[in-house]
């Protein structure tokens, strides 16, 4: 049986909670959006309503982050990470009504994969416009993922330590006053080699297509 030499940053994801909550959060905490969404969402918080509460209203139409643990159907999970506990772990949150994430991962043979599914509830559309601008400004190089919420983007990039690669992709997501983040990211521990940039996109949307469902079909302002 051959001894795995498992990279130092891979070695702490498989590592307990504390970690994952310090990897999840760095990922999740806060995404932005293009220009397009912003004047999607200039008309309702631009405030020209003589009644301030009906300007709100329209401008926040979620009031809490539903269970992250519960967003993703079983079978994408069996797929997307395979031999992990389908009930997830959430990470904990000083604020659950506003902020909570759920994470996955296992390594199955020398197969790792890793999910991450975040959900922040911000105060207005205007509020989730600008931090999904600047969330998607900050990583860049990647492109938009059309069909879902308001606005969505998707990146997705290859990264070696000590000769072991890893492939990460990122989907942001912007429904109303909400955003959606999805992380997914795989090794092959034998090989050394990552999965195909296709494989990573195409997981790590599907992911987030089923959270957007999750928070659409839940309790709304």
């Amino acid at each position: 049986m051959r001894t795995l030499s498992l990279p130092l940053a891979l070695t702490a994801r498989i590592s307990p909670v504390v970690v994952l909550a310090a990897a999840g959060w760095a990922l999740t905490s806060g995404p932005a959006t293009t220009p397009a969404a912003e004047k999607e969402s200039a008309p309702q918080s631009a405030g020209e309503s003589p009644s301030g509460a009906s300007t709100a209203a329209a401008s926040k139409q979620y009031a809490a982050a539903p269970a992250p643990c519960g967003s993703i159907a079983t079978a994408t999970l069996k797929s997307l990470v395979p031999g992990a506990k389908t009930a997830g772990k959430e990470i904990p949150s000083t604020d659950t009504s506003l902020r909570r994430t759920c994470s996955w991962n296992a390594l199955k043979g020398y197969d790792y994969r890793w999910l991450d599914v975040s959900f922040e509830i911000t105060e207005s559309d205007a509020a989730a416009a600008k931090s999904y601008k600047e969330n998607t400004t900050e990583k860049s190089g990647g492109g938009s993922v059309p069909g879902v919420g308001d606005a969505g983007y998707s990146v997705v990039n290859l990264t070696t330590e000590d000769k072991q690669q890893t492939r990460e992709g990122v989907v942001i997501i912007r429904a109303s006053n909400a955003l959606v983040t999805v992380t997914y990211n795989g090794s092959d521990f034998e090989s050394k080699k990552a999965p195909s940039t296709d494989e990573i996109n195409k997981g790590a949307i599907k992911a987030a297509k089923e959270a957007v469902a999750a928070l659409e079909s839940g309790q709304k302002a």
